[in-house]
């Protein structure tokens, strides 16, 4: 403790403070777009903020203390995109029985060593197109929010580009605050709807189905590798930090599936939100940089402590806003997935394929778009990579002239 009140600084704790605030206000709107696409009531949505919440500010905390690394974890965007898709068409037991179930695969992979192995023989470019399908609709949302409320999501669309020109790294924050301060001055917020009340979390019995597992398991365990511990492992490693990976991902998978049984549907290392942690703003001492990632564990066990409060808020606001701010919140997710899907000439093709079939929403033998862009994408790649191998051994048999 008292190292860590030495090493405290302003920047530190505002930048973990930030990085929560972001947190909040893009990847968690998904999640009440998912909660609304499967019809949750209020107590399981409360149950679901306060999992990944806590879960996010515990491990954060100690892994941060314990690797003296600014440490971020925080609930998977692309999974909760997943969900939005699947949420109707199954029960809440079933999903949380795949959430289980992803847990114990990613936790399995953490401790076996096996992350780079695996991240070596799956394609990226097809990993990268299934993501970038995943969250295609997010996007699209964006603008057909148009229709709604035009003025609102038009400003929110300018504050974006005119903060991603000037300040980046806050523009998604400053959307927030048009888009609230927009809705307030228009008495569009519908205030009878807010309540102030601690989140409670509420045991949700497990049920296992096959088609479950490949339709949410299968794709979860895929973007929580590719989309979340990929990308959060290159942020650490480009400020600096060796921290093993092991470790990281059997924490987050541990900590998932311990809060599974009460909605938390998967706990990764944050990308995004975690450069705001590791850069110079932070603390000009990389050593020092560690106590954004405590200040952020803390910001995220305050906010999930009143998880009732949160859920009653966002469900105050219009629905156009809620599209807008999720879409824009990943507009830098669907750009970066769709450029490492396009990077590589030879799996273009493959990539163009996952990418198509995922973000079709197409269902086939009970079986969802995710899986099947994956099964398509792979099987794609290998047969393509057949081509000039085959013809090389042609070439091979024809008498020499």
């Amino acid at each position: 403790m008292k190292t860590l009140l030495r090493d405290c600084s302003l920047s530190a704790v505002v930048a973990g403070f930030i990085a929560t605030v972001i947190s909040y206000a893009g990847p968690l709107v998904i999640i009440f777009q998912a909660a609304k696409a499967g019809g949750l009531p209020q107590d399981a949505l409360s149950s679901w903020v306060w999992t990944i919440s806590i879960g996010s500010g515990v491990l954060g905390i100690l892994l941060s203390l314990r690797y003296k690394v600014p440490i971020i974890i925080a609930w998977s965007a692309p999974g909760s995109a997943l969900l939005v898709t699947m949420l109707p068409d199954i029960t809440l037991n079933e999903a949380v029985g795949a959430y289980i179930v992803t847990s114990v695969v990613v936790l399995l992979v953490g401790l076996s060593g096996a992350f780079d192995r695996i991240i070596n023989r799956l394609p990226a470019a097809i990993a990268a197109g299934m993501l970038a399908g995943i969250l295609f609709r997010f996007g699209t949302g964006l603008f057909i929010s148009i229709k709604e409320q035009p003025w609102l999501v038009l400003a929110m669309f300018a504050t974006y580009l005119v903060f991603k020109r000037a300040l980046p790294r806050y523009a998604v924050l400053a959307v927030l605050v048009v888009g609230v301060t927009i809705t307030v001055a228009s008495g569009e917020l519908q205030s009878e709807a807010l309540v102030i009340g601690l989140a409670t979390p509420i045991w949700i019995a497990p049920e296992f189905s096959w088609q479950v597992m490949l339709n949410i398991a299968f794709p979860l365990v895929m973007v929580a590798l590719t989309g979340q511990f990929v990308p959060g492992m290159a942020v650490l490693r480009n400020d600096g930090y060796s921290t093993p990976a092991s470790p990281l991902i059997s924490s987050s998978a541990l900590g998932s599936l311990l809060l599974a049984p009460f909605g938390c549907h998967g706990l990764n290392l944050a990308a995004i939100t975690a450069a705001i942690c590791t850069g110079r703003e932070a603390h000009e001492n990389p050593a020092k940089r560690y106590v954004a990632g405590v200040s952020g564990g803390v910001f995220y066990l305050l906010l999930g402590v009143f998880g009732a409060t949160l859920v009653s808020i966002f469900t105050a606001f219009p629905p156009a806003l809620i599209a807008a701010l999720a879409g824009l919140a990943l507009l830098a997710a669907i750009g970066g997935a769709l450029s490492a899907a396009m990077a590589m000439p030879a799996d273009r093709e493959a990539a163009l394929i996952t990418f198509l079939v995922t973000a079709s929403g197409m269902s086939f033998l009970d079986l969802s778009a995710a899986f099947w862009g994956l099964i398509f994408g792979i099987a794609a790649h290998l047969f393509l990579k057949l081509r000039p191998v085959a013809a090389n051994h042609a070439q091979e048999r024809q008498p020499a002239r």
